[in-house]
């Protein structure tokens, strides 16, 4: 993937959100994972900003006979449909609040990010969670490592040693809702093979995990702790 396609994607994506201004309501569905609620303040602000205003919001983050419950993407077409007459308006209170929380995770600003993981009372209820695994996601003070890479450490350490197996121990000792995938899994080995010095050792018919597409099987990948 090239920067030109990124760039080119993120401007068809800003498009849309400018021709939304278009509909008689936007009803937005979202996962309570970081990764969907980051997402999520970030729409809002840009909806904001663009003084569009007639959205409903649609979240959950259980639902009956599914444990864990990690998003909306493990529900069936009826299950999806149960939900809908759970939407409410997305209020003013909302909208400043996603401005906020928006602006704390573009600037990365960790004193703000930790008070409004501290918020038990948020506008947007699920935030306060999502930006807490953020943080545990920031270098440890003593290992110097997030928790996907103690995760993965302790997977390897356990046994682990093909990307399959590493993904389902760490998928299994990490906190619902997921916000991660595969894509970003490997990219955490890779990293842990870049340090210097390197945490663990990758062996197989590249020197690295594949971000992306790739002819290259993970089946023939190994890592080991160094």
């Amino acid at each position: 993937m090239t920067w030109d396609s990124v760039l080119k994607t993120l401007h068809h994506q800003y498009d849309k959100l400018v021709e939304a201004a278009t509909f008689e309501r936007i009803v937005l569905w979202f996962d309570a994972c970081l990764f969907d609620q980051s997402m999520l303040v970030h729409i809002l602000s840009c909806l904001s900003l663009k003084e569009i205003r007639n959205v409903d919001l649609l979240c959950v983050d259980t639902f009956p006979g599914i444990d864990p419950f990690h998003g909306l993407g493990q529900l069936r077409p009826e299950q999806f449909a149960a939900l809908y007459p759970g939407r409410h308006a997305v209020t003013d209170e909302q909208f400043s609040f996603a401005a906020i929380v928006d602006k704390a995770f573009a600037t990365q600003d960790i004193t703000l990010l930790s008070e409004l993981s501290k918020k038990a009372d948020a506008p947007l209820p699920w935030v306060s969670a999502a930006i807490t695994r953020w943080l545990q996601e920031q270098p440890d003070p003593a290992t110097g490592l997030g928790r996907l890479e103690t995760l993965i450490l302790a997977a390897i350490r356990a046994g682990c040693q093909t990307p399959g197996k590493i993904f389902a121990s760490v998928a299994a000792a990490d906190t619902p809702p997921q916000f991660w995938g595969d894509t970003t899994l490997w990219a955490k080995i890779n990293s842990l093979a870049d340090r210097r010095p390197s945490l663990v050792r990758i062996e197989g018919p590249a020197a690295r995990l594949p971000q992306w597409e790739s002819q290259v099987p993970l089946k023939e990948f190994r890592i080991r702790e160094k």
